[in-house]
């Protein structure tokens, strides 16, 4: 059995195959690219599979903003709370744990308890508490996101609310002569301290960490004061198209 899962992200297209119940291949592309190279258009977004290099599919499970905008004859689409925690069920093996899902342009926070999803939190309307904010900064500070995600200690405050305005405020503190490590840390902080309105009411021993800012190791560092275990999974980026697959393995035949 051969399924595929596709991720239509905001920005990205994250896209995996599965076969015997194996994740065998990942790919990712910009969204842009995604629909200008790798898909048709006659009233309808259809993917093509040969752009892509992948053939004999015998399942194809979508999710993600694009997912209604995929050829329906071919894929399954399913909402992306339901993708990522298949996700996470797949790639912890856990039925009970708090998912955090941070990617470029929203936030999902998901309780799941006996491998039933019963609470959850979105955010979808501010780009200050998602991965773009990240971006934009270290755009700044001029040094890459991973090198920015490494540092945590003594974070200069940054107050501002908006995306738009802490670029002003974070350049105020360059000016100021305030050292590059506080200044990455206080932009690590300032996520951090966004992300926990949404995490207040989702207390629990194991949290497990997905999207792009999974990768940050500094909001892993201030996470460990909120739970107990911080459970990285090996392809946080990829999450939701493997949850498509697996969903895809357990209730499409």
């Amino acid at each position: 059995m051969r399924i595929l899962g596709i991720d239509l992200g905001s920005r990205e297209v994250k896209i995996a195959v599965m076969e015997d119940n194996k994740i065998v291949k990942t790919l990712k592309v910009s969204t842009m690219s995604f629909y200008r190279d790798y898909c048709t258009y006659d009233g309808k977004v259809t993917v093509d599979l040969n752009k892509l290099n992948i053939t004999d599919v015998d399942i194809a499970v979508s999710t993600g903003y694009g997912r209604n905008n995929t050829d329906l004859k071919k894929f399954t689409p399913i909402n992306e709370i339901k993708a990522h925690v298949y996700g996470g069920f797949y790639q912890t093996w856990l039925r009970d744990f708090i998912l955090l899902d941070v990617g470029g342009q929203d936030v999902k926070v998901v309780k799941v308890e006996k491998g039933i999803t019963t609470d959850l939190e979105l955010n979808e309307k501010c780009a200050a508490s998602c991965g773009r904010y990240l971006e934009n900064m270290a755009n700044v500070l001029e040094i890459s996101l991973d090198d920015m995600s490494n540092y945590y200690e003594n974070p200069v405050e940054l107050n501002s609310t908006c995306a738009v305005f802490s670029e002003s405020e974070l350049i105020g503190k360059i000016a100021e002569g305030v050292d590059m490590e506080s200044l990455c840390a206080g932009v690590n902080y300032s996520l951090y301290k966004r992300l926990q309105p949404l995490l207040t009411k989702f207390k629990g021993r194991k949290l497990v960490l997905t999207g792009g800012v999974a990768n940050n190791s500094a909001i892993k560092e201030y996470l460990k004061n909120d739970y107990e275990e911080i459970i990285s999974v090996e392809e946080p980026q990829f999450n939701g198209a493997i949850g498509c697959c697996y969903y895809g393995s357990k209730f499409i035949k």
